[in-house]
């Protein structure tokens, strides 16, 4: 993931977005063209506030009219970031620094998003709240690439799955045809 975004080197291979390499592209320039990204270990800035978080994620942006409205939409789609919007980041549980993470993400306004490991050491509820937002952004026409130990939620919230096993992929297909598949549900699903 971090490749992808221009935060690591290549070791090998090209990436295309939008119909070209995105090989050494930076990552602001990525984020320009639409490509925004939630890290695994949710990198907020801990000494700002939830609202100045947020904005962060629209930095590229000119509309302010428009920014407030995402941060309103944020708000409502995360209700609990509203309720502390004037909180310092770092004071969040590990769940409420993900919603933050992700709400700072769609404010960039993203045509693609990728989460990297959105449900580690978050509580099922929250888990559970991380993946229906994750179905609504894509339902909204956002194209998400999702990184993810948890199959099962994985593969219900997707609609097209991919096995990797280091570093390759061994298996791809439909996410509904690959959650029926008995050999999957063995391997990943624990059946």
């Amino acid at each position: 993931m971090k490749a992808i975004t221009g935060l690591l080197p290549w070791a090998d291979g090209d990436i295309e977005y939008l119909g070209k390499s995105i090989r050494g592209v930076k990552a602001f320039d990525l984020l320009k063209q639409g490509l925004a990204m939630v890290p695994e270990g949710r990198g907020i800035f801990t000494r700002m506030t939830i609202l100045e978080n947020m904005q962060m994620g629209a930095y590229l942006r000119n509309d302010n009219a428009g920014i407030k409205q995402d941060v309103d939409k944020m708000f409502g789609i995360f209700p609990r970031l509203k309720e502390r919007r004037d909180q310092l980041a770092g004071t969040l549980s590990g769940g409420e620094q993900q919603m933050l993470a992700m709400a700072r993400a769609l404010m960039s306004q993203p045509k693609l998003l990728l989460l990297d490991e959105p449900s580690m050491g978050l509580s099922p509820i929250m888990v559970e709240k991380i993946f229906e937002v994750v179905r609504t952004v894509s339902a909204e026409g956002v194209t998400v690439l999702l990184v993810e130990q948890n199959a099962r939620l994985a593969l219900q919230a997707a609609h097209r799955g991919y096995v990797m096993d280091s570093g390759l992929v061994t298996m791809t297909g439909d996410a509904k045809d690959m959650l029926d598949d008995p050999k999957v549900r063995a391997a990943y699903l624990g059946e």
